[in-house]
């Protein structure tokens, strides 16, 4: 587990450098930044309509040599991208082609790595693996976005993806020396008995068990109102801090710092967490909605700083959950479909919740937008948990303690 931990975490800060520099490449060849937001939708376009099939895949092929080859295939376009750059022979339709491979691609290698993190640890402990995932994620992010322009300050644009080929090809060569915990995912941590995989492992199958499980449509209804109105603080927060606060580009780099911190530290607390549930996502997501709302009508930069710290926090333990109940709940021959359903409708908040949210900020404001989707999260939220509390079954020792009461009073009034 430290080996894929370490792997993950220089893959993460060469896919971060990548992701940097490509927005300035398109912006280069184009001048654009339309076409620069079309590189990023062609990216994610596929997770939309191939993640059900690369999960299918992920349940189907053993799980070792599906990230070994993905990582080499991923490195491949990556070194592709380079030479095409350092020759100048790269142009917007060729960029837009490697980049529709690369998102393909990313829908076999997403859950294939999910899921063989988790096969490195005992069963009890996959949240505690998720959390470290967390925290590689925002560590490789922070120094990704960090080194990209270092790396073309002195070496140019084409070392940036170079050096995402060779971070991607590390992954590639400690994935043959992992070995699986003793016990690791032969059963889920909570949720139905596992049972024998079909013969057939079919997409429908996948969709239906998703469909079918309340918990997983609970845990999706949570997960949309949050992306699509509490967790594009890269706008939201973009436009208070330079409007309503009259603050500059450099307070927002403060602020944007500060929600990096709280992300990381939110990813070491979700990493402690043994039982997570879908109430216990539910009540992150309202606590961080009770805080957006408060974030919104803060006075001065000074007071949002303060605000922002728990609020990145509160999203990162939220997502650490909501993560682990994802891997665990289904049995393993179907998390790979499971997790590619999720992608698709993951891809579908992603594409969705920007435009949503600017209409709402521009018929609003950047304080109503913050308010009113804060407002939006935890009112449905709250009320979905206080209809599950009212309607929980009533335990057997509560049950019998009642029904001694009820005979003993019936018993003094027939006296």
């Amino acid at each position: 587990m430290r080996w894929w931990s370490a792997a993950n975490l220089v893959s993460n800060t060469g896919t971060w450098m990548q992701l940097t520099v490509q927005n300035l490449l398109v912006l280069h060849i184009t001048g654009s930044a339309a076409a620069t937001g079309l590189s990023m939708s062609v990216q994610a376009a596929p997770a939309l309509f191939v993640s059900l099939l690369g999960g299918a895949a992920v349940d189907r092929w053993p799980r070792k040599p599906t990230v070994a080859v993905s990582q080499a295939l991923l490195g491949a376009v990556a070194f592709t991208t380079a030479l095409l750059v350092t020759l100048d022979r790269i142009d917007l339709p060729v960029l837009l082609v490697l980049a529709a491979v690369t998102g393909v691609v990313a829908t076999v290698d997403g859950p294939a790595c999910a899921l063989l993190g988790n096969d490195l640890v005992p069963v009890a402990d996959v949240p505690s693996a998720i959390g470290v995932g967390a925290l590689v994620h925002s560590a490789g992010r922070l120094a990704g976005t960090a080194l990209a322009g270092v790396t073309v300050g002195f070496l140019g644009t084409g070392a940036a993806y170079a050096a995402n080929g060779l971070s991607f090809l590390f992954v590639a060569a400690v994935v043959p020396f992992l070995r699986p915990a003793p016990g690791a995912a032969t059963e889920p941590a909570a949720g139905p008995r596992t049972v024998a995989a079909p013969p057939r492992m079919t997409v429908r199958e996948g969709l239906s068990f998703f469909a079918g499980r309340p918990r997983l449509v609970a845990l999706a209804g949570i997960t949309g109102l949050s992306s699509v109105f509490g967790r594009n603080y890269g706008l939201t927060l973009a436009v208070l801090v330079t409007g309503p606060l009259a603050g500059d580009a450099g307070a927002f780099g403060t602020v944007s710092t500060v929600l990096a911190v709280g992300g990381i530290l939110g990813a070491v607390l979700g990493a402690r967490l043994r039982r997570p549930s879908v109430r216990t996502v539910g009540l992150l997501a309202a606590a961080g909605a009770l805080l957006q709302v408060v974030a919104g009508l803060s006075p001065s930069l000074a007071v949002l700083l303060v605000l922002v710290l728990p609020m990145a926090v509160v999203e990162s333990v939220s997502d650490t959950a909501g993560t682990a109940v994802l891997q665990t709940d289904p049995p393993p021959h179907l998390r790979g479909r499971v997790l590619g359903v999720w992608s698709s409708v993951g891809t579908v908040w992603g594409l969705g919740g920007p435009p949503l949210l600017g209409l709402l900020m521009e018929w609003a404001g950047a304080r109503g937008a913050l308010v009113a989707g804060g407002l939006l999260i935890a009112g449905p939220v709250g009320a979905g948990l206080l209809v599950r509390r009212r309607g929980a079954p009533v335990p057997l020792a509560v049950r019998a303690k009642d029904g001694e009461v009820t005979a003993r009073a019936a018993l003094e009034t027939a006296a």
